[in-house]
C-alpha cells in the first residue's frame, strides 16, 4: 500500500499545534522525536486518526510519535519540508528536553545516546558470531561431528567469518570511545584513540587476565614501572564497556576544560596531547582497574540472582521489559549484555529480550485474525512482522496498548517464556536480531531449549488475545 507521506506529515503537524509549536525534530528507527513549546496544544485524538501514526507519548520532555521503520524517515522529511526545521540528532532533541527529566532518565539517555549509533556494528558482529558458532558446533547438523570436520574446505570460510565477527567486540572500546566522546562533547577522534589504547596489542589480552591472576601455566600480570614508585597493570579491556565509558567522560571533561583556557594559536599542539596523556594514565592506572572489578561484581551479581531464583528473575524480567521499552529505559540492557558476554562467556538477558519482542508480535497477530476492521488488520499485520524482527514499538503503541488486553497477554507469554529460559540457563554468545532469527546468536547446544521458549512466547499471547477478543468489545474493534 502506498502512502502520501507529505499529507501524513501535514496532518501530524496540525495535530501537534502547528509549525510554531515545534522547537526541534529528529527520528530514530520507528519514532519521530520532538521538543514542543507548548504540550497543551497537542491533540492526541487527532494524532490517532492519522493513518500512519501508531501511537504517541511524552517522556523526559520529548514528545514521541510512533510511525514504524522505513516510513518514519519519509514522514520526517515531509515534516522538515513543511516546517523549515534543520535536521537534528536524537541527542540534540533529548538535550533540549533533558531539564524535564529526573536523574534516572538522564542516566538512561546517556546509555541510549552512546549505544544506539554503534548498535548496527554490534548486531552484525553477533549474527556473524552466531553463524560461526553453528559451523563449529559438534552434533548440530551431523551426529558426532562439526560441519568443519565433515567438510574441511569450510575451514577458510570459518576463519574469515570468525575474524569479521570478533572485530567489533575486540575493538568495542574504540566504538564506544567514539560515540561516548561525541555524547559528552569531546573530540570523537580522541575518543577512538583512547579506546584503541585500552586494547593495544602490548597490553595483556583481557580474556587471558583470569589465567594470569590465577597463575595458570606460569602466567603473571605484567606491569609498567613508573620511576619505581607506581606500578600499572599492562592489561587490556577488550569487549568491556565500563572502563571506556567512564574514561571517555573524563577525557571529554579534561578536553573541554583545556579548550576554554588554552589560547587558540596553540590549542592543536597542547590540547590533544595533554588530554590523551592525562586520560590514558588515569584510564590504565585507576579507571580501568576500578571499573573492571565493578563490572565483575555486576556480572556475578546478575548471575547469582538468576541462579538463586531463576523463576523470580525470569518472571520479573519477562513482565517488565516491555514497559521499560515504553519509557526508553531498555537501552541500558545493552551494556549489561555486553558486560555479561565479556565476563561470563554469554548473556542470559538477550534471549529473554527476544521472548518479549516475539510475544508482542503474537498479540498483534491475534488482533489481525480477530478484527474485521480493514485499517486495524493492516496495522496489526505490519506491526506483528516488525515485532517478529525485533522492532516492537508499532505493535505496542499501534495495537496492543490501545486495546490493553493484547498487551497484558503479551506480558504473560513473555514472562512464561523467560521463566523457561531462566530455568534452562539458556545463553546467547552475542547480541543479534531480537526476534525470530534470534536463534542464530544462541549457544548452539542450547538452541533447542531456546526454540521451546520462543514457542511459548509465540503461542500464549496469541491464544490469550484471540480468546479475550471474543469477550471484550472495544469502540472501533469488531471481532469476526
Amino acid at each position: 500500500m502506498s502512502h502520501d507521506y507529505h499529507k501524513a506529515a501535514a496532518e501530524i503537524l496540525e495535530a501537534l499545534g502547528g509549525a510554531g509549536n515545534i522547537e526541534q525534530a529528529a527520528h530514530c528507527v520507528t519514532r519521530l522525536r520532538l521538543t514542543l513549546r507548548d504540550q497543551s496544544l497537542v491533540s492526541t485524538a487527532r494524532l490517532a486518526e492519522v493513518e500512519l501514526v501508531k501511537g504517541s507519548f511524552l517522556t523526559a520532555g520529548v514528545f514521541q510519535v510512533v510511525i514504524g521503520p522505513g516510513e518514519v524517515e519519509k514522514v520526517y522529511a515531509g515534516l522538515r519540508q513543511l516546517t523549515g526545521l534543520s535536521a537534528a540528532s536524537i541527542g540534540e532533541v533529548k538535550s533540549q528536553g533533558a531539564a524535564k527529566g529526573n536523574a534516572m532518565q538522564r542516566l538512561v539517555r546517556v546509555f541510549s545516546d552512546v549505544f544506539m549509533p554503534i548498535l548496527p556494528a554490534i548486531i552484525v558482529a553477533g549474527l556473524l558470531m552466531g553463524i560461526n558458532n553453528l559451523l563449529g558446533a559438534e552434533g548440530m547438523f551431523i551426529e558426532g561431528k562439526t560441519l568443519l570436520q565433515a567438510y574441511p574446505n569450510l575451514e577458510g570460510l570459518w576463519q574469515l567469518i570468525n575474524m569479521m565477527a570478533n572485530t567489533a567486540f575486540v575493538f568495542l572500546p574504540a566504538l564506544v570511545g567514539w560515540s561516548a566522546a561525541k555524547r559528552f562533547g569531546g573530540s570523537e577522534i580522541l575518543g577512538i584513540v583512547l579506546g584503541l589504547l585500552l586494547v593495544h596489542p602490548d597490553l595483556l589480552n583481557a580474556w587471558n587476565y583470569g589465567k594470569a591472576v590465577a597463575g595458570l601455566d606460569g602466567a603473571s600480570i605484567p606491569y609498567f614501572d613508573i620511576f619505581g614508585l607506581i606500578q600499572i597493570e599492562k592489561v587490556g579491556y577488550q569487549g568491556q564497556i565500563l572502563p571506556i565509558l567512564l574514561a571517555a567522560w573524563v577525557m571529554s571533561q579534561i578536553e573541554i576544560w583545556l579548550r576554554a583556557r588554552v589560547p587558540n594559536a596553540i590549542q592543536l599542539l597542547v590540547v590533544p596531547i595533554t588530554t590523551i596523556v592525562i586520560t590514558g594514565f588515569l584510564a590504565l592506572a585507576l579507571i580501568g582497574p576500578v571499573t573492571r572489578h565493578l563490572g565483575i561484581l555486576i556480572t556475578e551479581g546478575m548471575v547469582h540472582l538468576f541462579e538463586l531464583a531463576p523463576v523470580l528473575g525470569g518472571l520479573i524480567f519477562g513482565t517488565l521489559y516491555a514497559p521499560l521499552v515504553i519509557t526508553g529505559m531498555h537501552h541500558m540492557f545493552i551494556a549489561v549484555d555486553l558486560q555479561l558476554i565479556a565476563g561470563n562467556g554469554g548473556t542470559f538477558i538477550w534471549p529473554m529480550i527476544v521472548m518479549s519482542n516475539v510475544a508482542q508480535g503474537s498479540a498483534a497477530l491475534a488482533v489481525f485474525y480477530s478484527t474485521r476492521n480493514v485499517r486495524e488488520r493492516s496495522m496489526a499485520s505490519a506491526s506483528a512482522v516488525s515485532a517478529y524482527f525485533g522492532i516492537t514499538e508499532p505493535a505496542m503503541f499501534g495495537i496492543n496498548l490501545r486495546y490493553k488486553f493484547p498487551f497484558y497477554a503479551a506480558l504473560c507469554g513473555s514472562a512464561l517464556g523467560c521463566v523457561f529460559l531462566s530455568l534452562s540457563k539458556v545463553k546467547a554468545a552475542a547480541i543479534g536480531v531480537g526476534g525470530l532469527p534470534g536463534f542464530i546468536s544462541i549457544i548452539p547446544q542450547q538452541i533447542p531449549l531456546f526454540m521451546v521458549g520462543m514457542l511459548i512466547a509465540l503461542v500464549v499471547p496469541f491464544v490469550l488475545t484471540y480468546a479475550l477478543s471474543r469477550r471484550i468489545i472495544l469502540p472501533g474493534y469488531r471481532v469476526a
